[in-house]
């Protein structure tokens, strides 16, 4: 749970920068405490879908990434209609965010499981070593 609830509130931090971003470059002060905790329910229901959807394996990881980021992509949407964010935020950003925000998440990832590989080729190494000196 500790990790869901880690993969929240970085998912959130990542698009309240974002958003900070925007409204920087765009002048759009239009952004509420509300605001904010919409944004922490959004991320929360796309966390939780993703623990849903992860759970079938498919065979094909490219059709995996197009089902997670098109879910991404509607949850953004559907809140954004909910709570009318397209009065000041372009659907277009909304929607590169996500991706950005979804693309940035999969490199991390990716980075964290090579560490953690090497990690564990070398915790073997050193096991197969140590084997093979108590059994000379």
């Amino acid at each position: 749970m500790k990790k869901v609830a880690v993969n929240i509130f970085f998912t959130t931090g990542v698009a309240l920068i974002l958003l900070a971003v925007f409204n920087v470059f765009f002048g759009n002060a239009h952004t509420t405490v509300r605001t904010f905790f919409e944004i922490l329910g959004a991320n929360t229901i796309i966390i939780f879908g993703f623990l849903l959807t992860h759970k079938f394996e498919s065979r094909y990881v490219f059709l995996e990434y197009l089902l997670d980021i098109s879910y991404v992509i509607i949850v953004i949407v559907v809140f954004g209609v909910i709570f009318d964010w397209y009065s000041s935020i372009p659907v277009w950003y909304l929607v590169i965010m996500a991706v950005a925000i979804y693309i940035f998440s999969i490199i991390t990832s990716i980075v964290r499981i090579r560490k953690d590989a090497k990690e564990l080729n070398a915790l073997l190494l050193k096991l197969k070593e140590k084997t093979k000196d108590t059994a000379s």
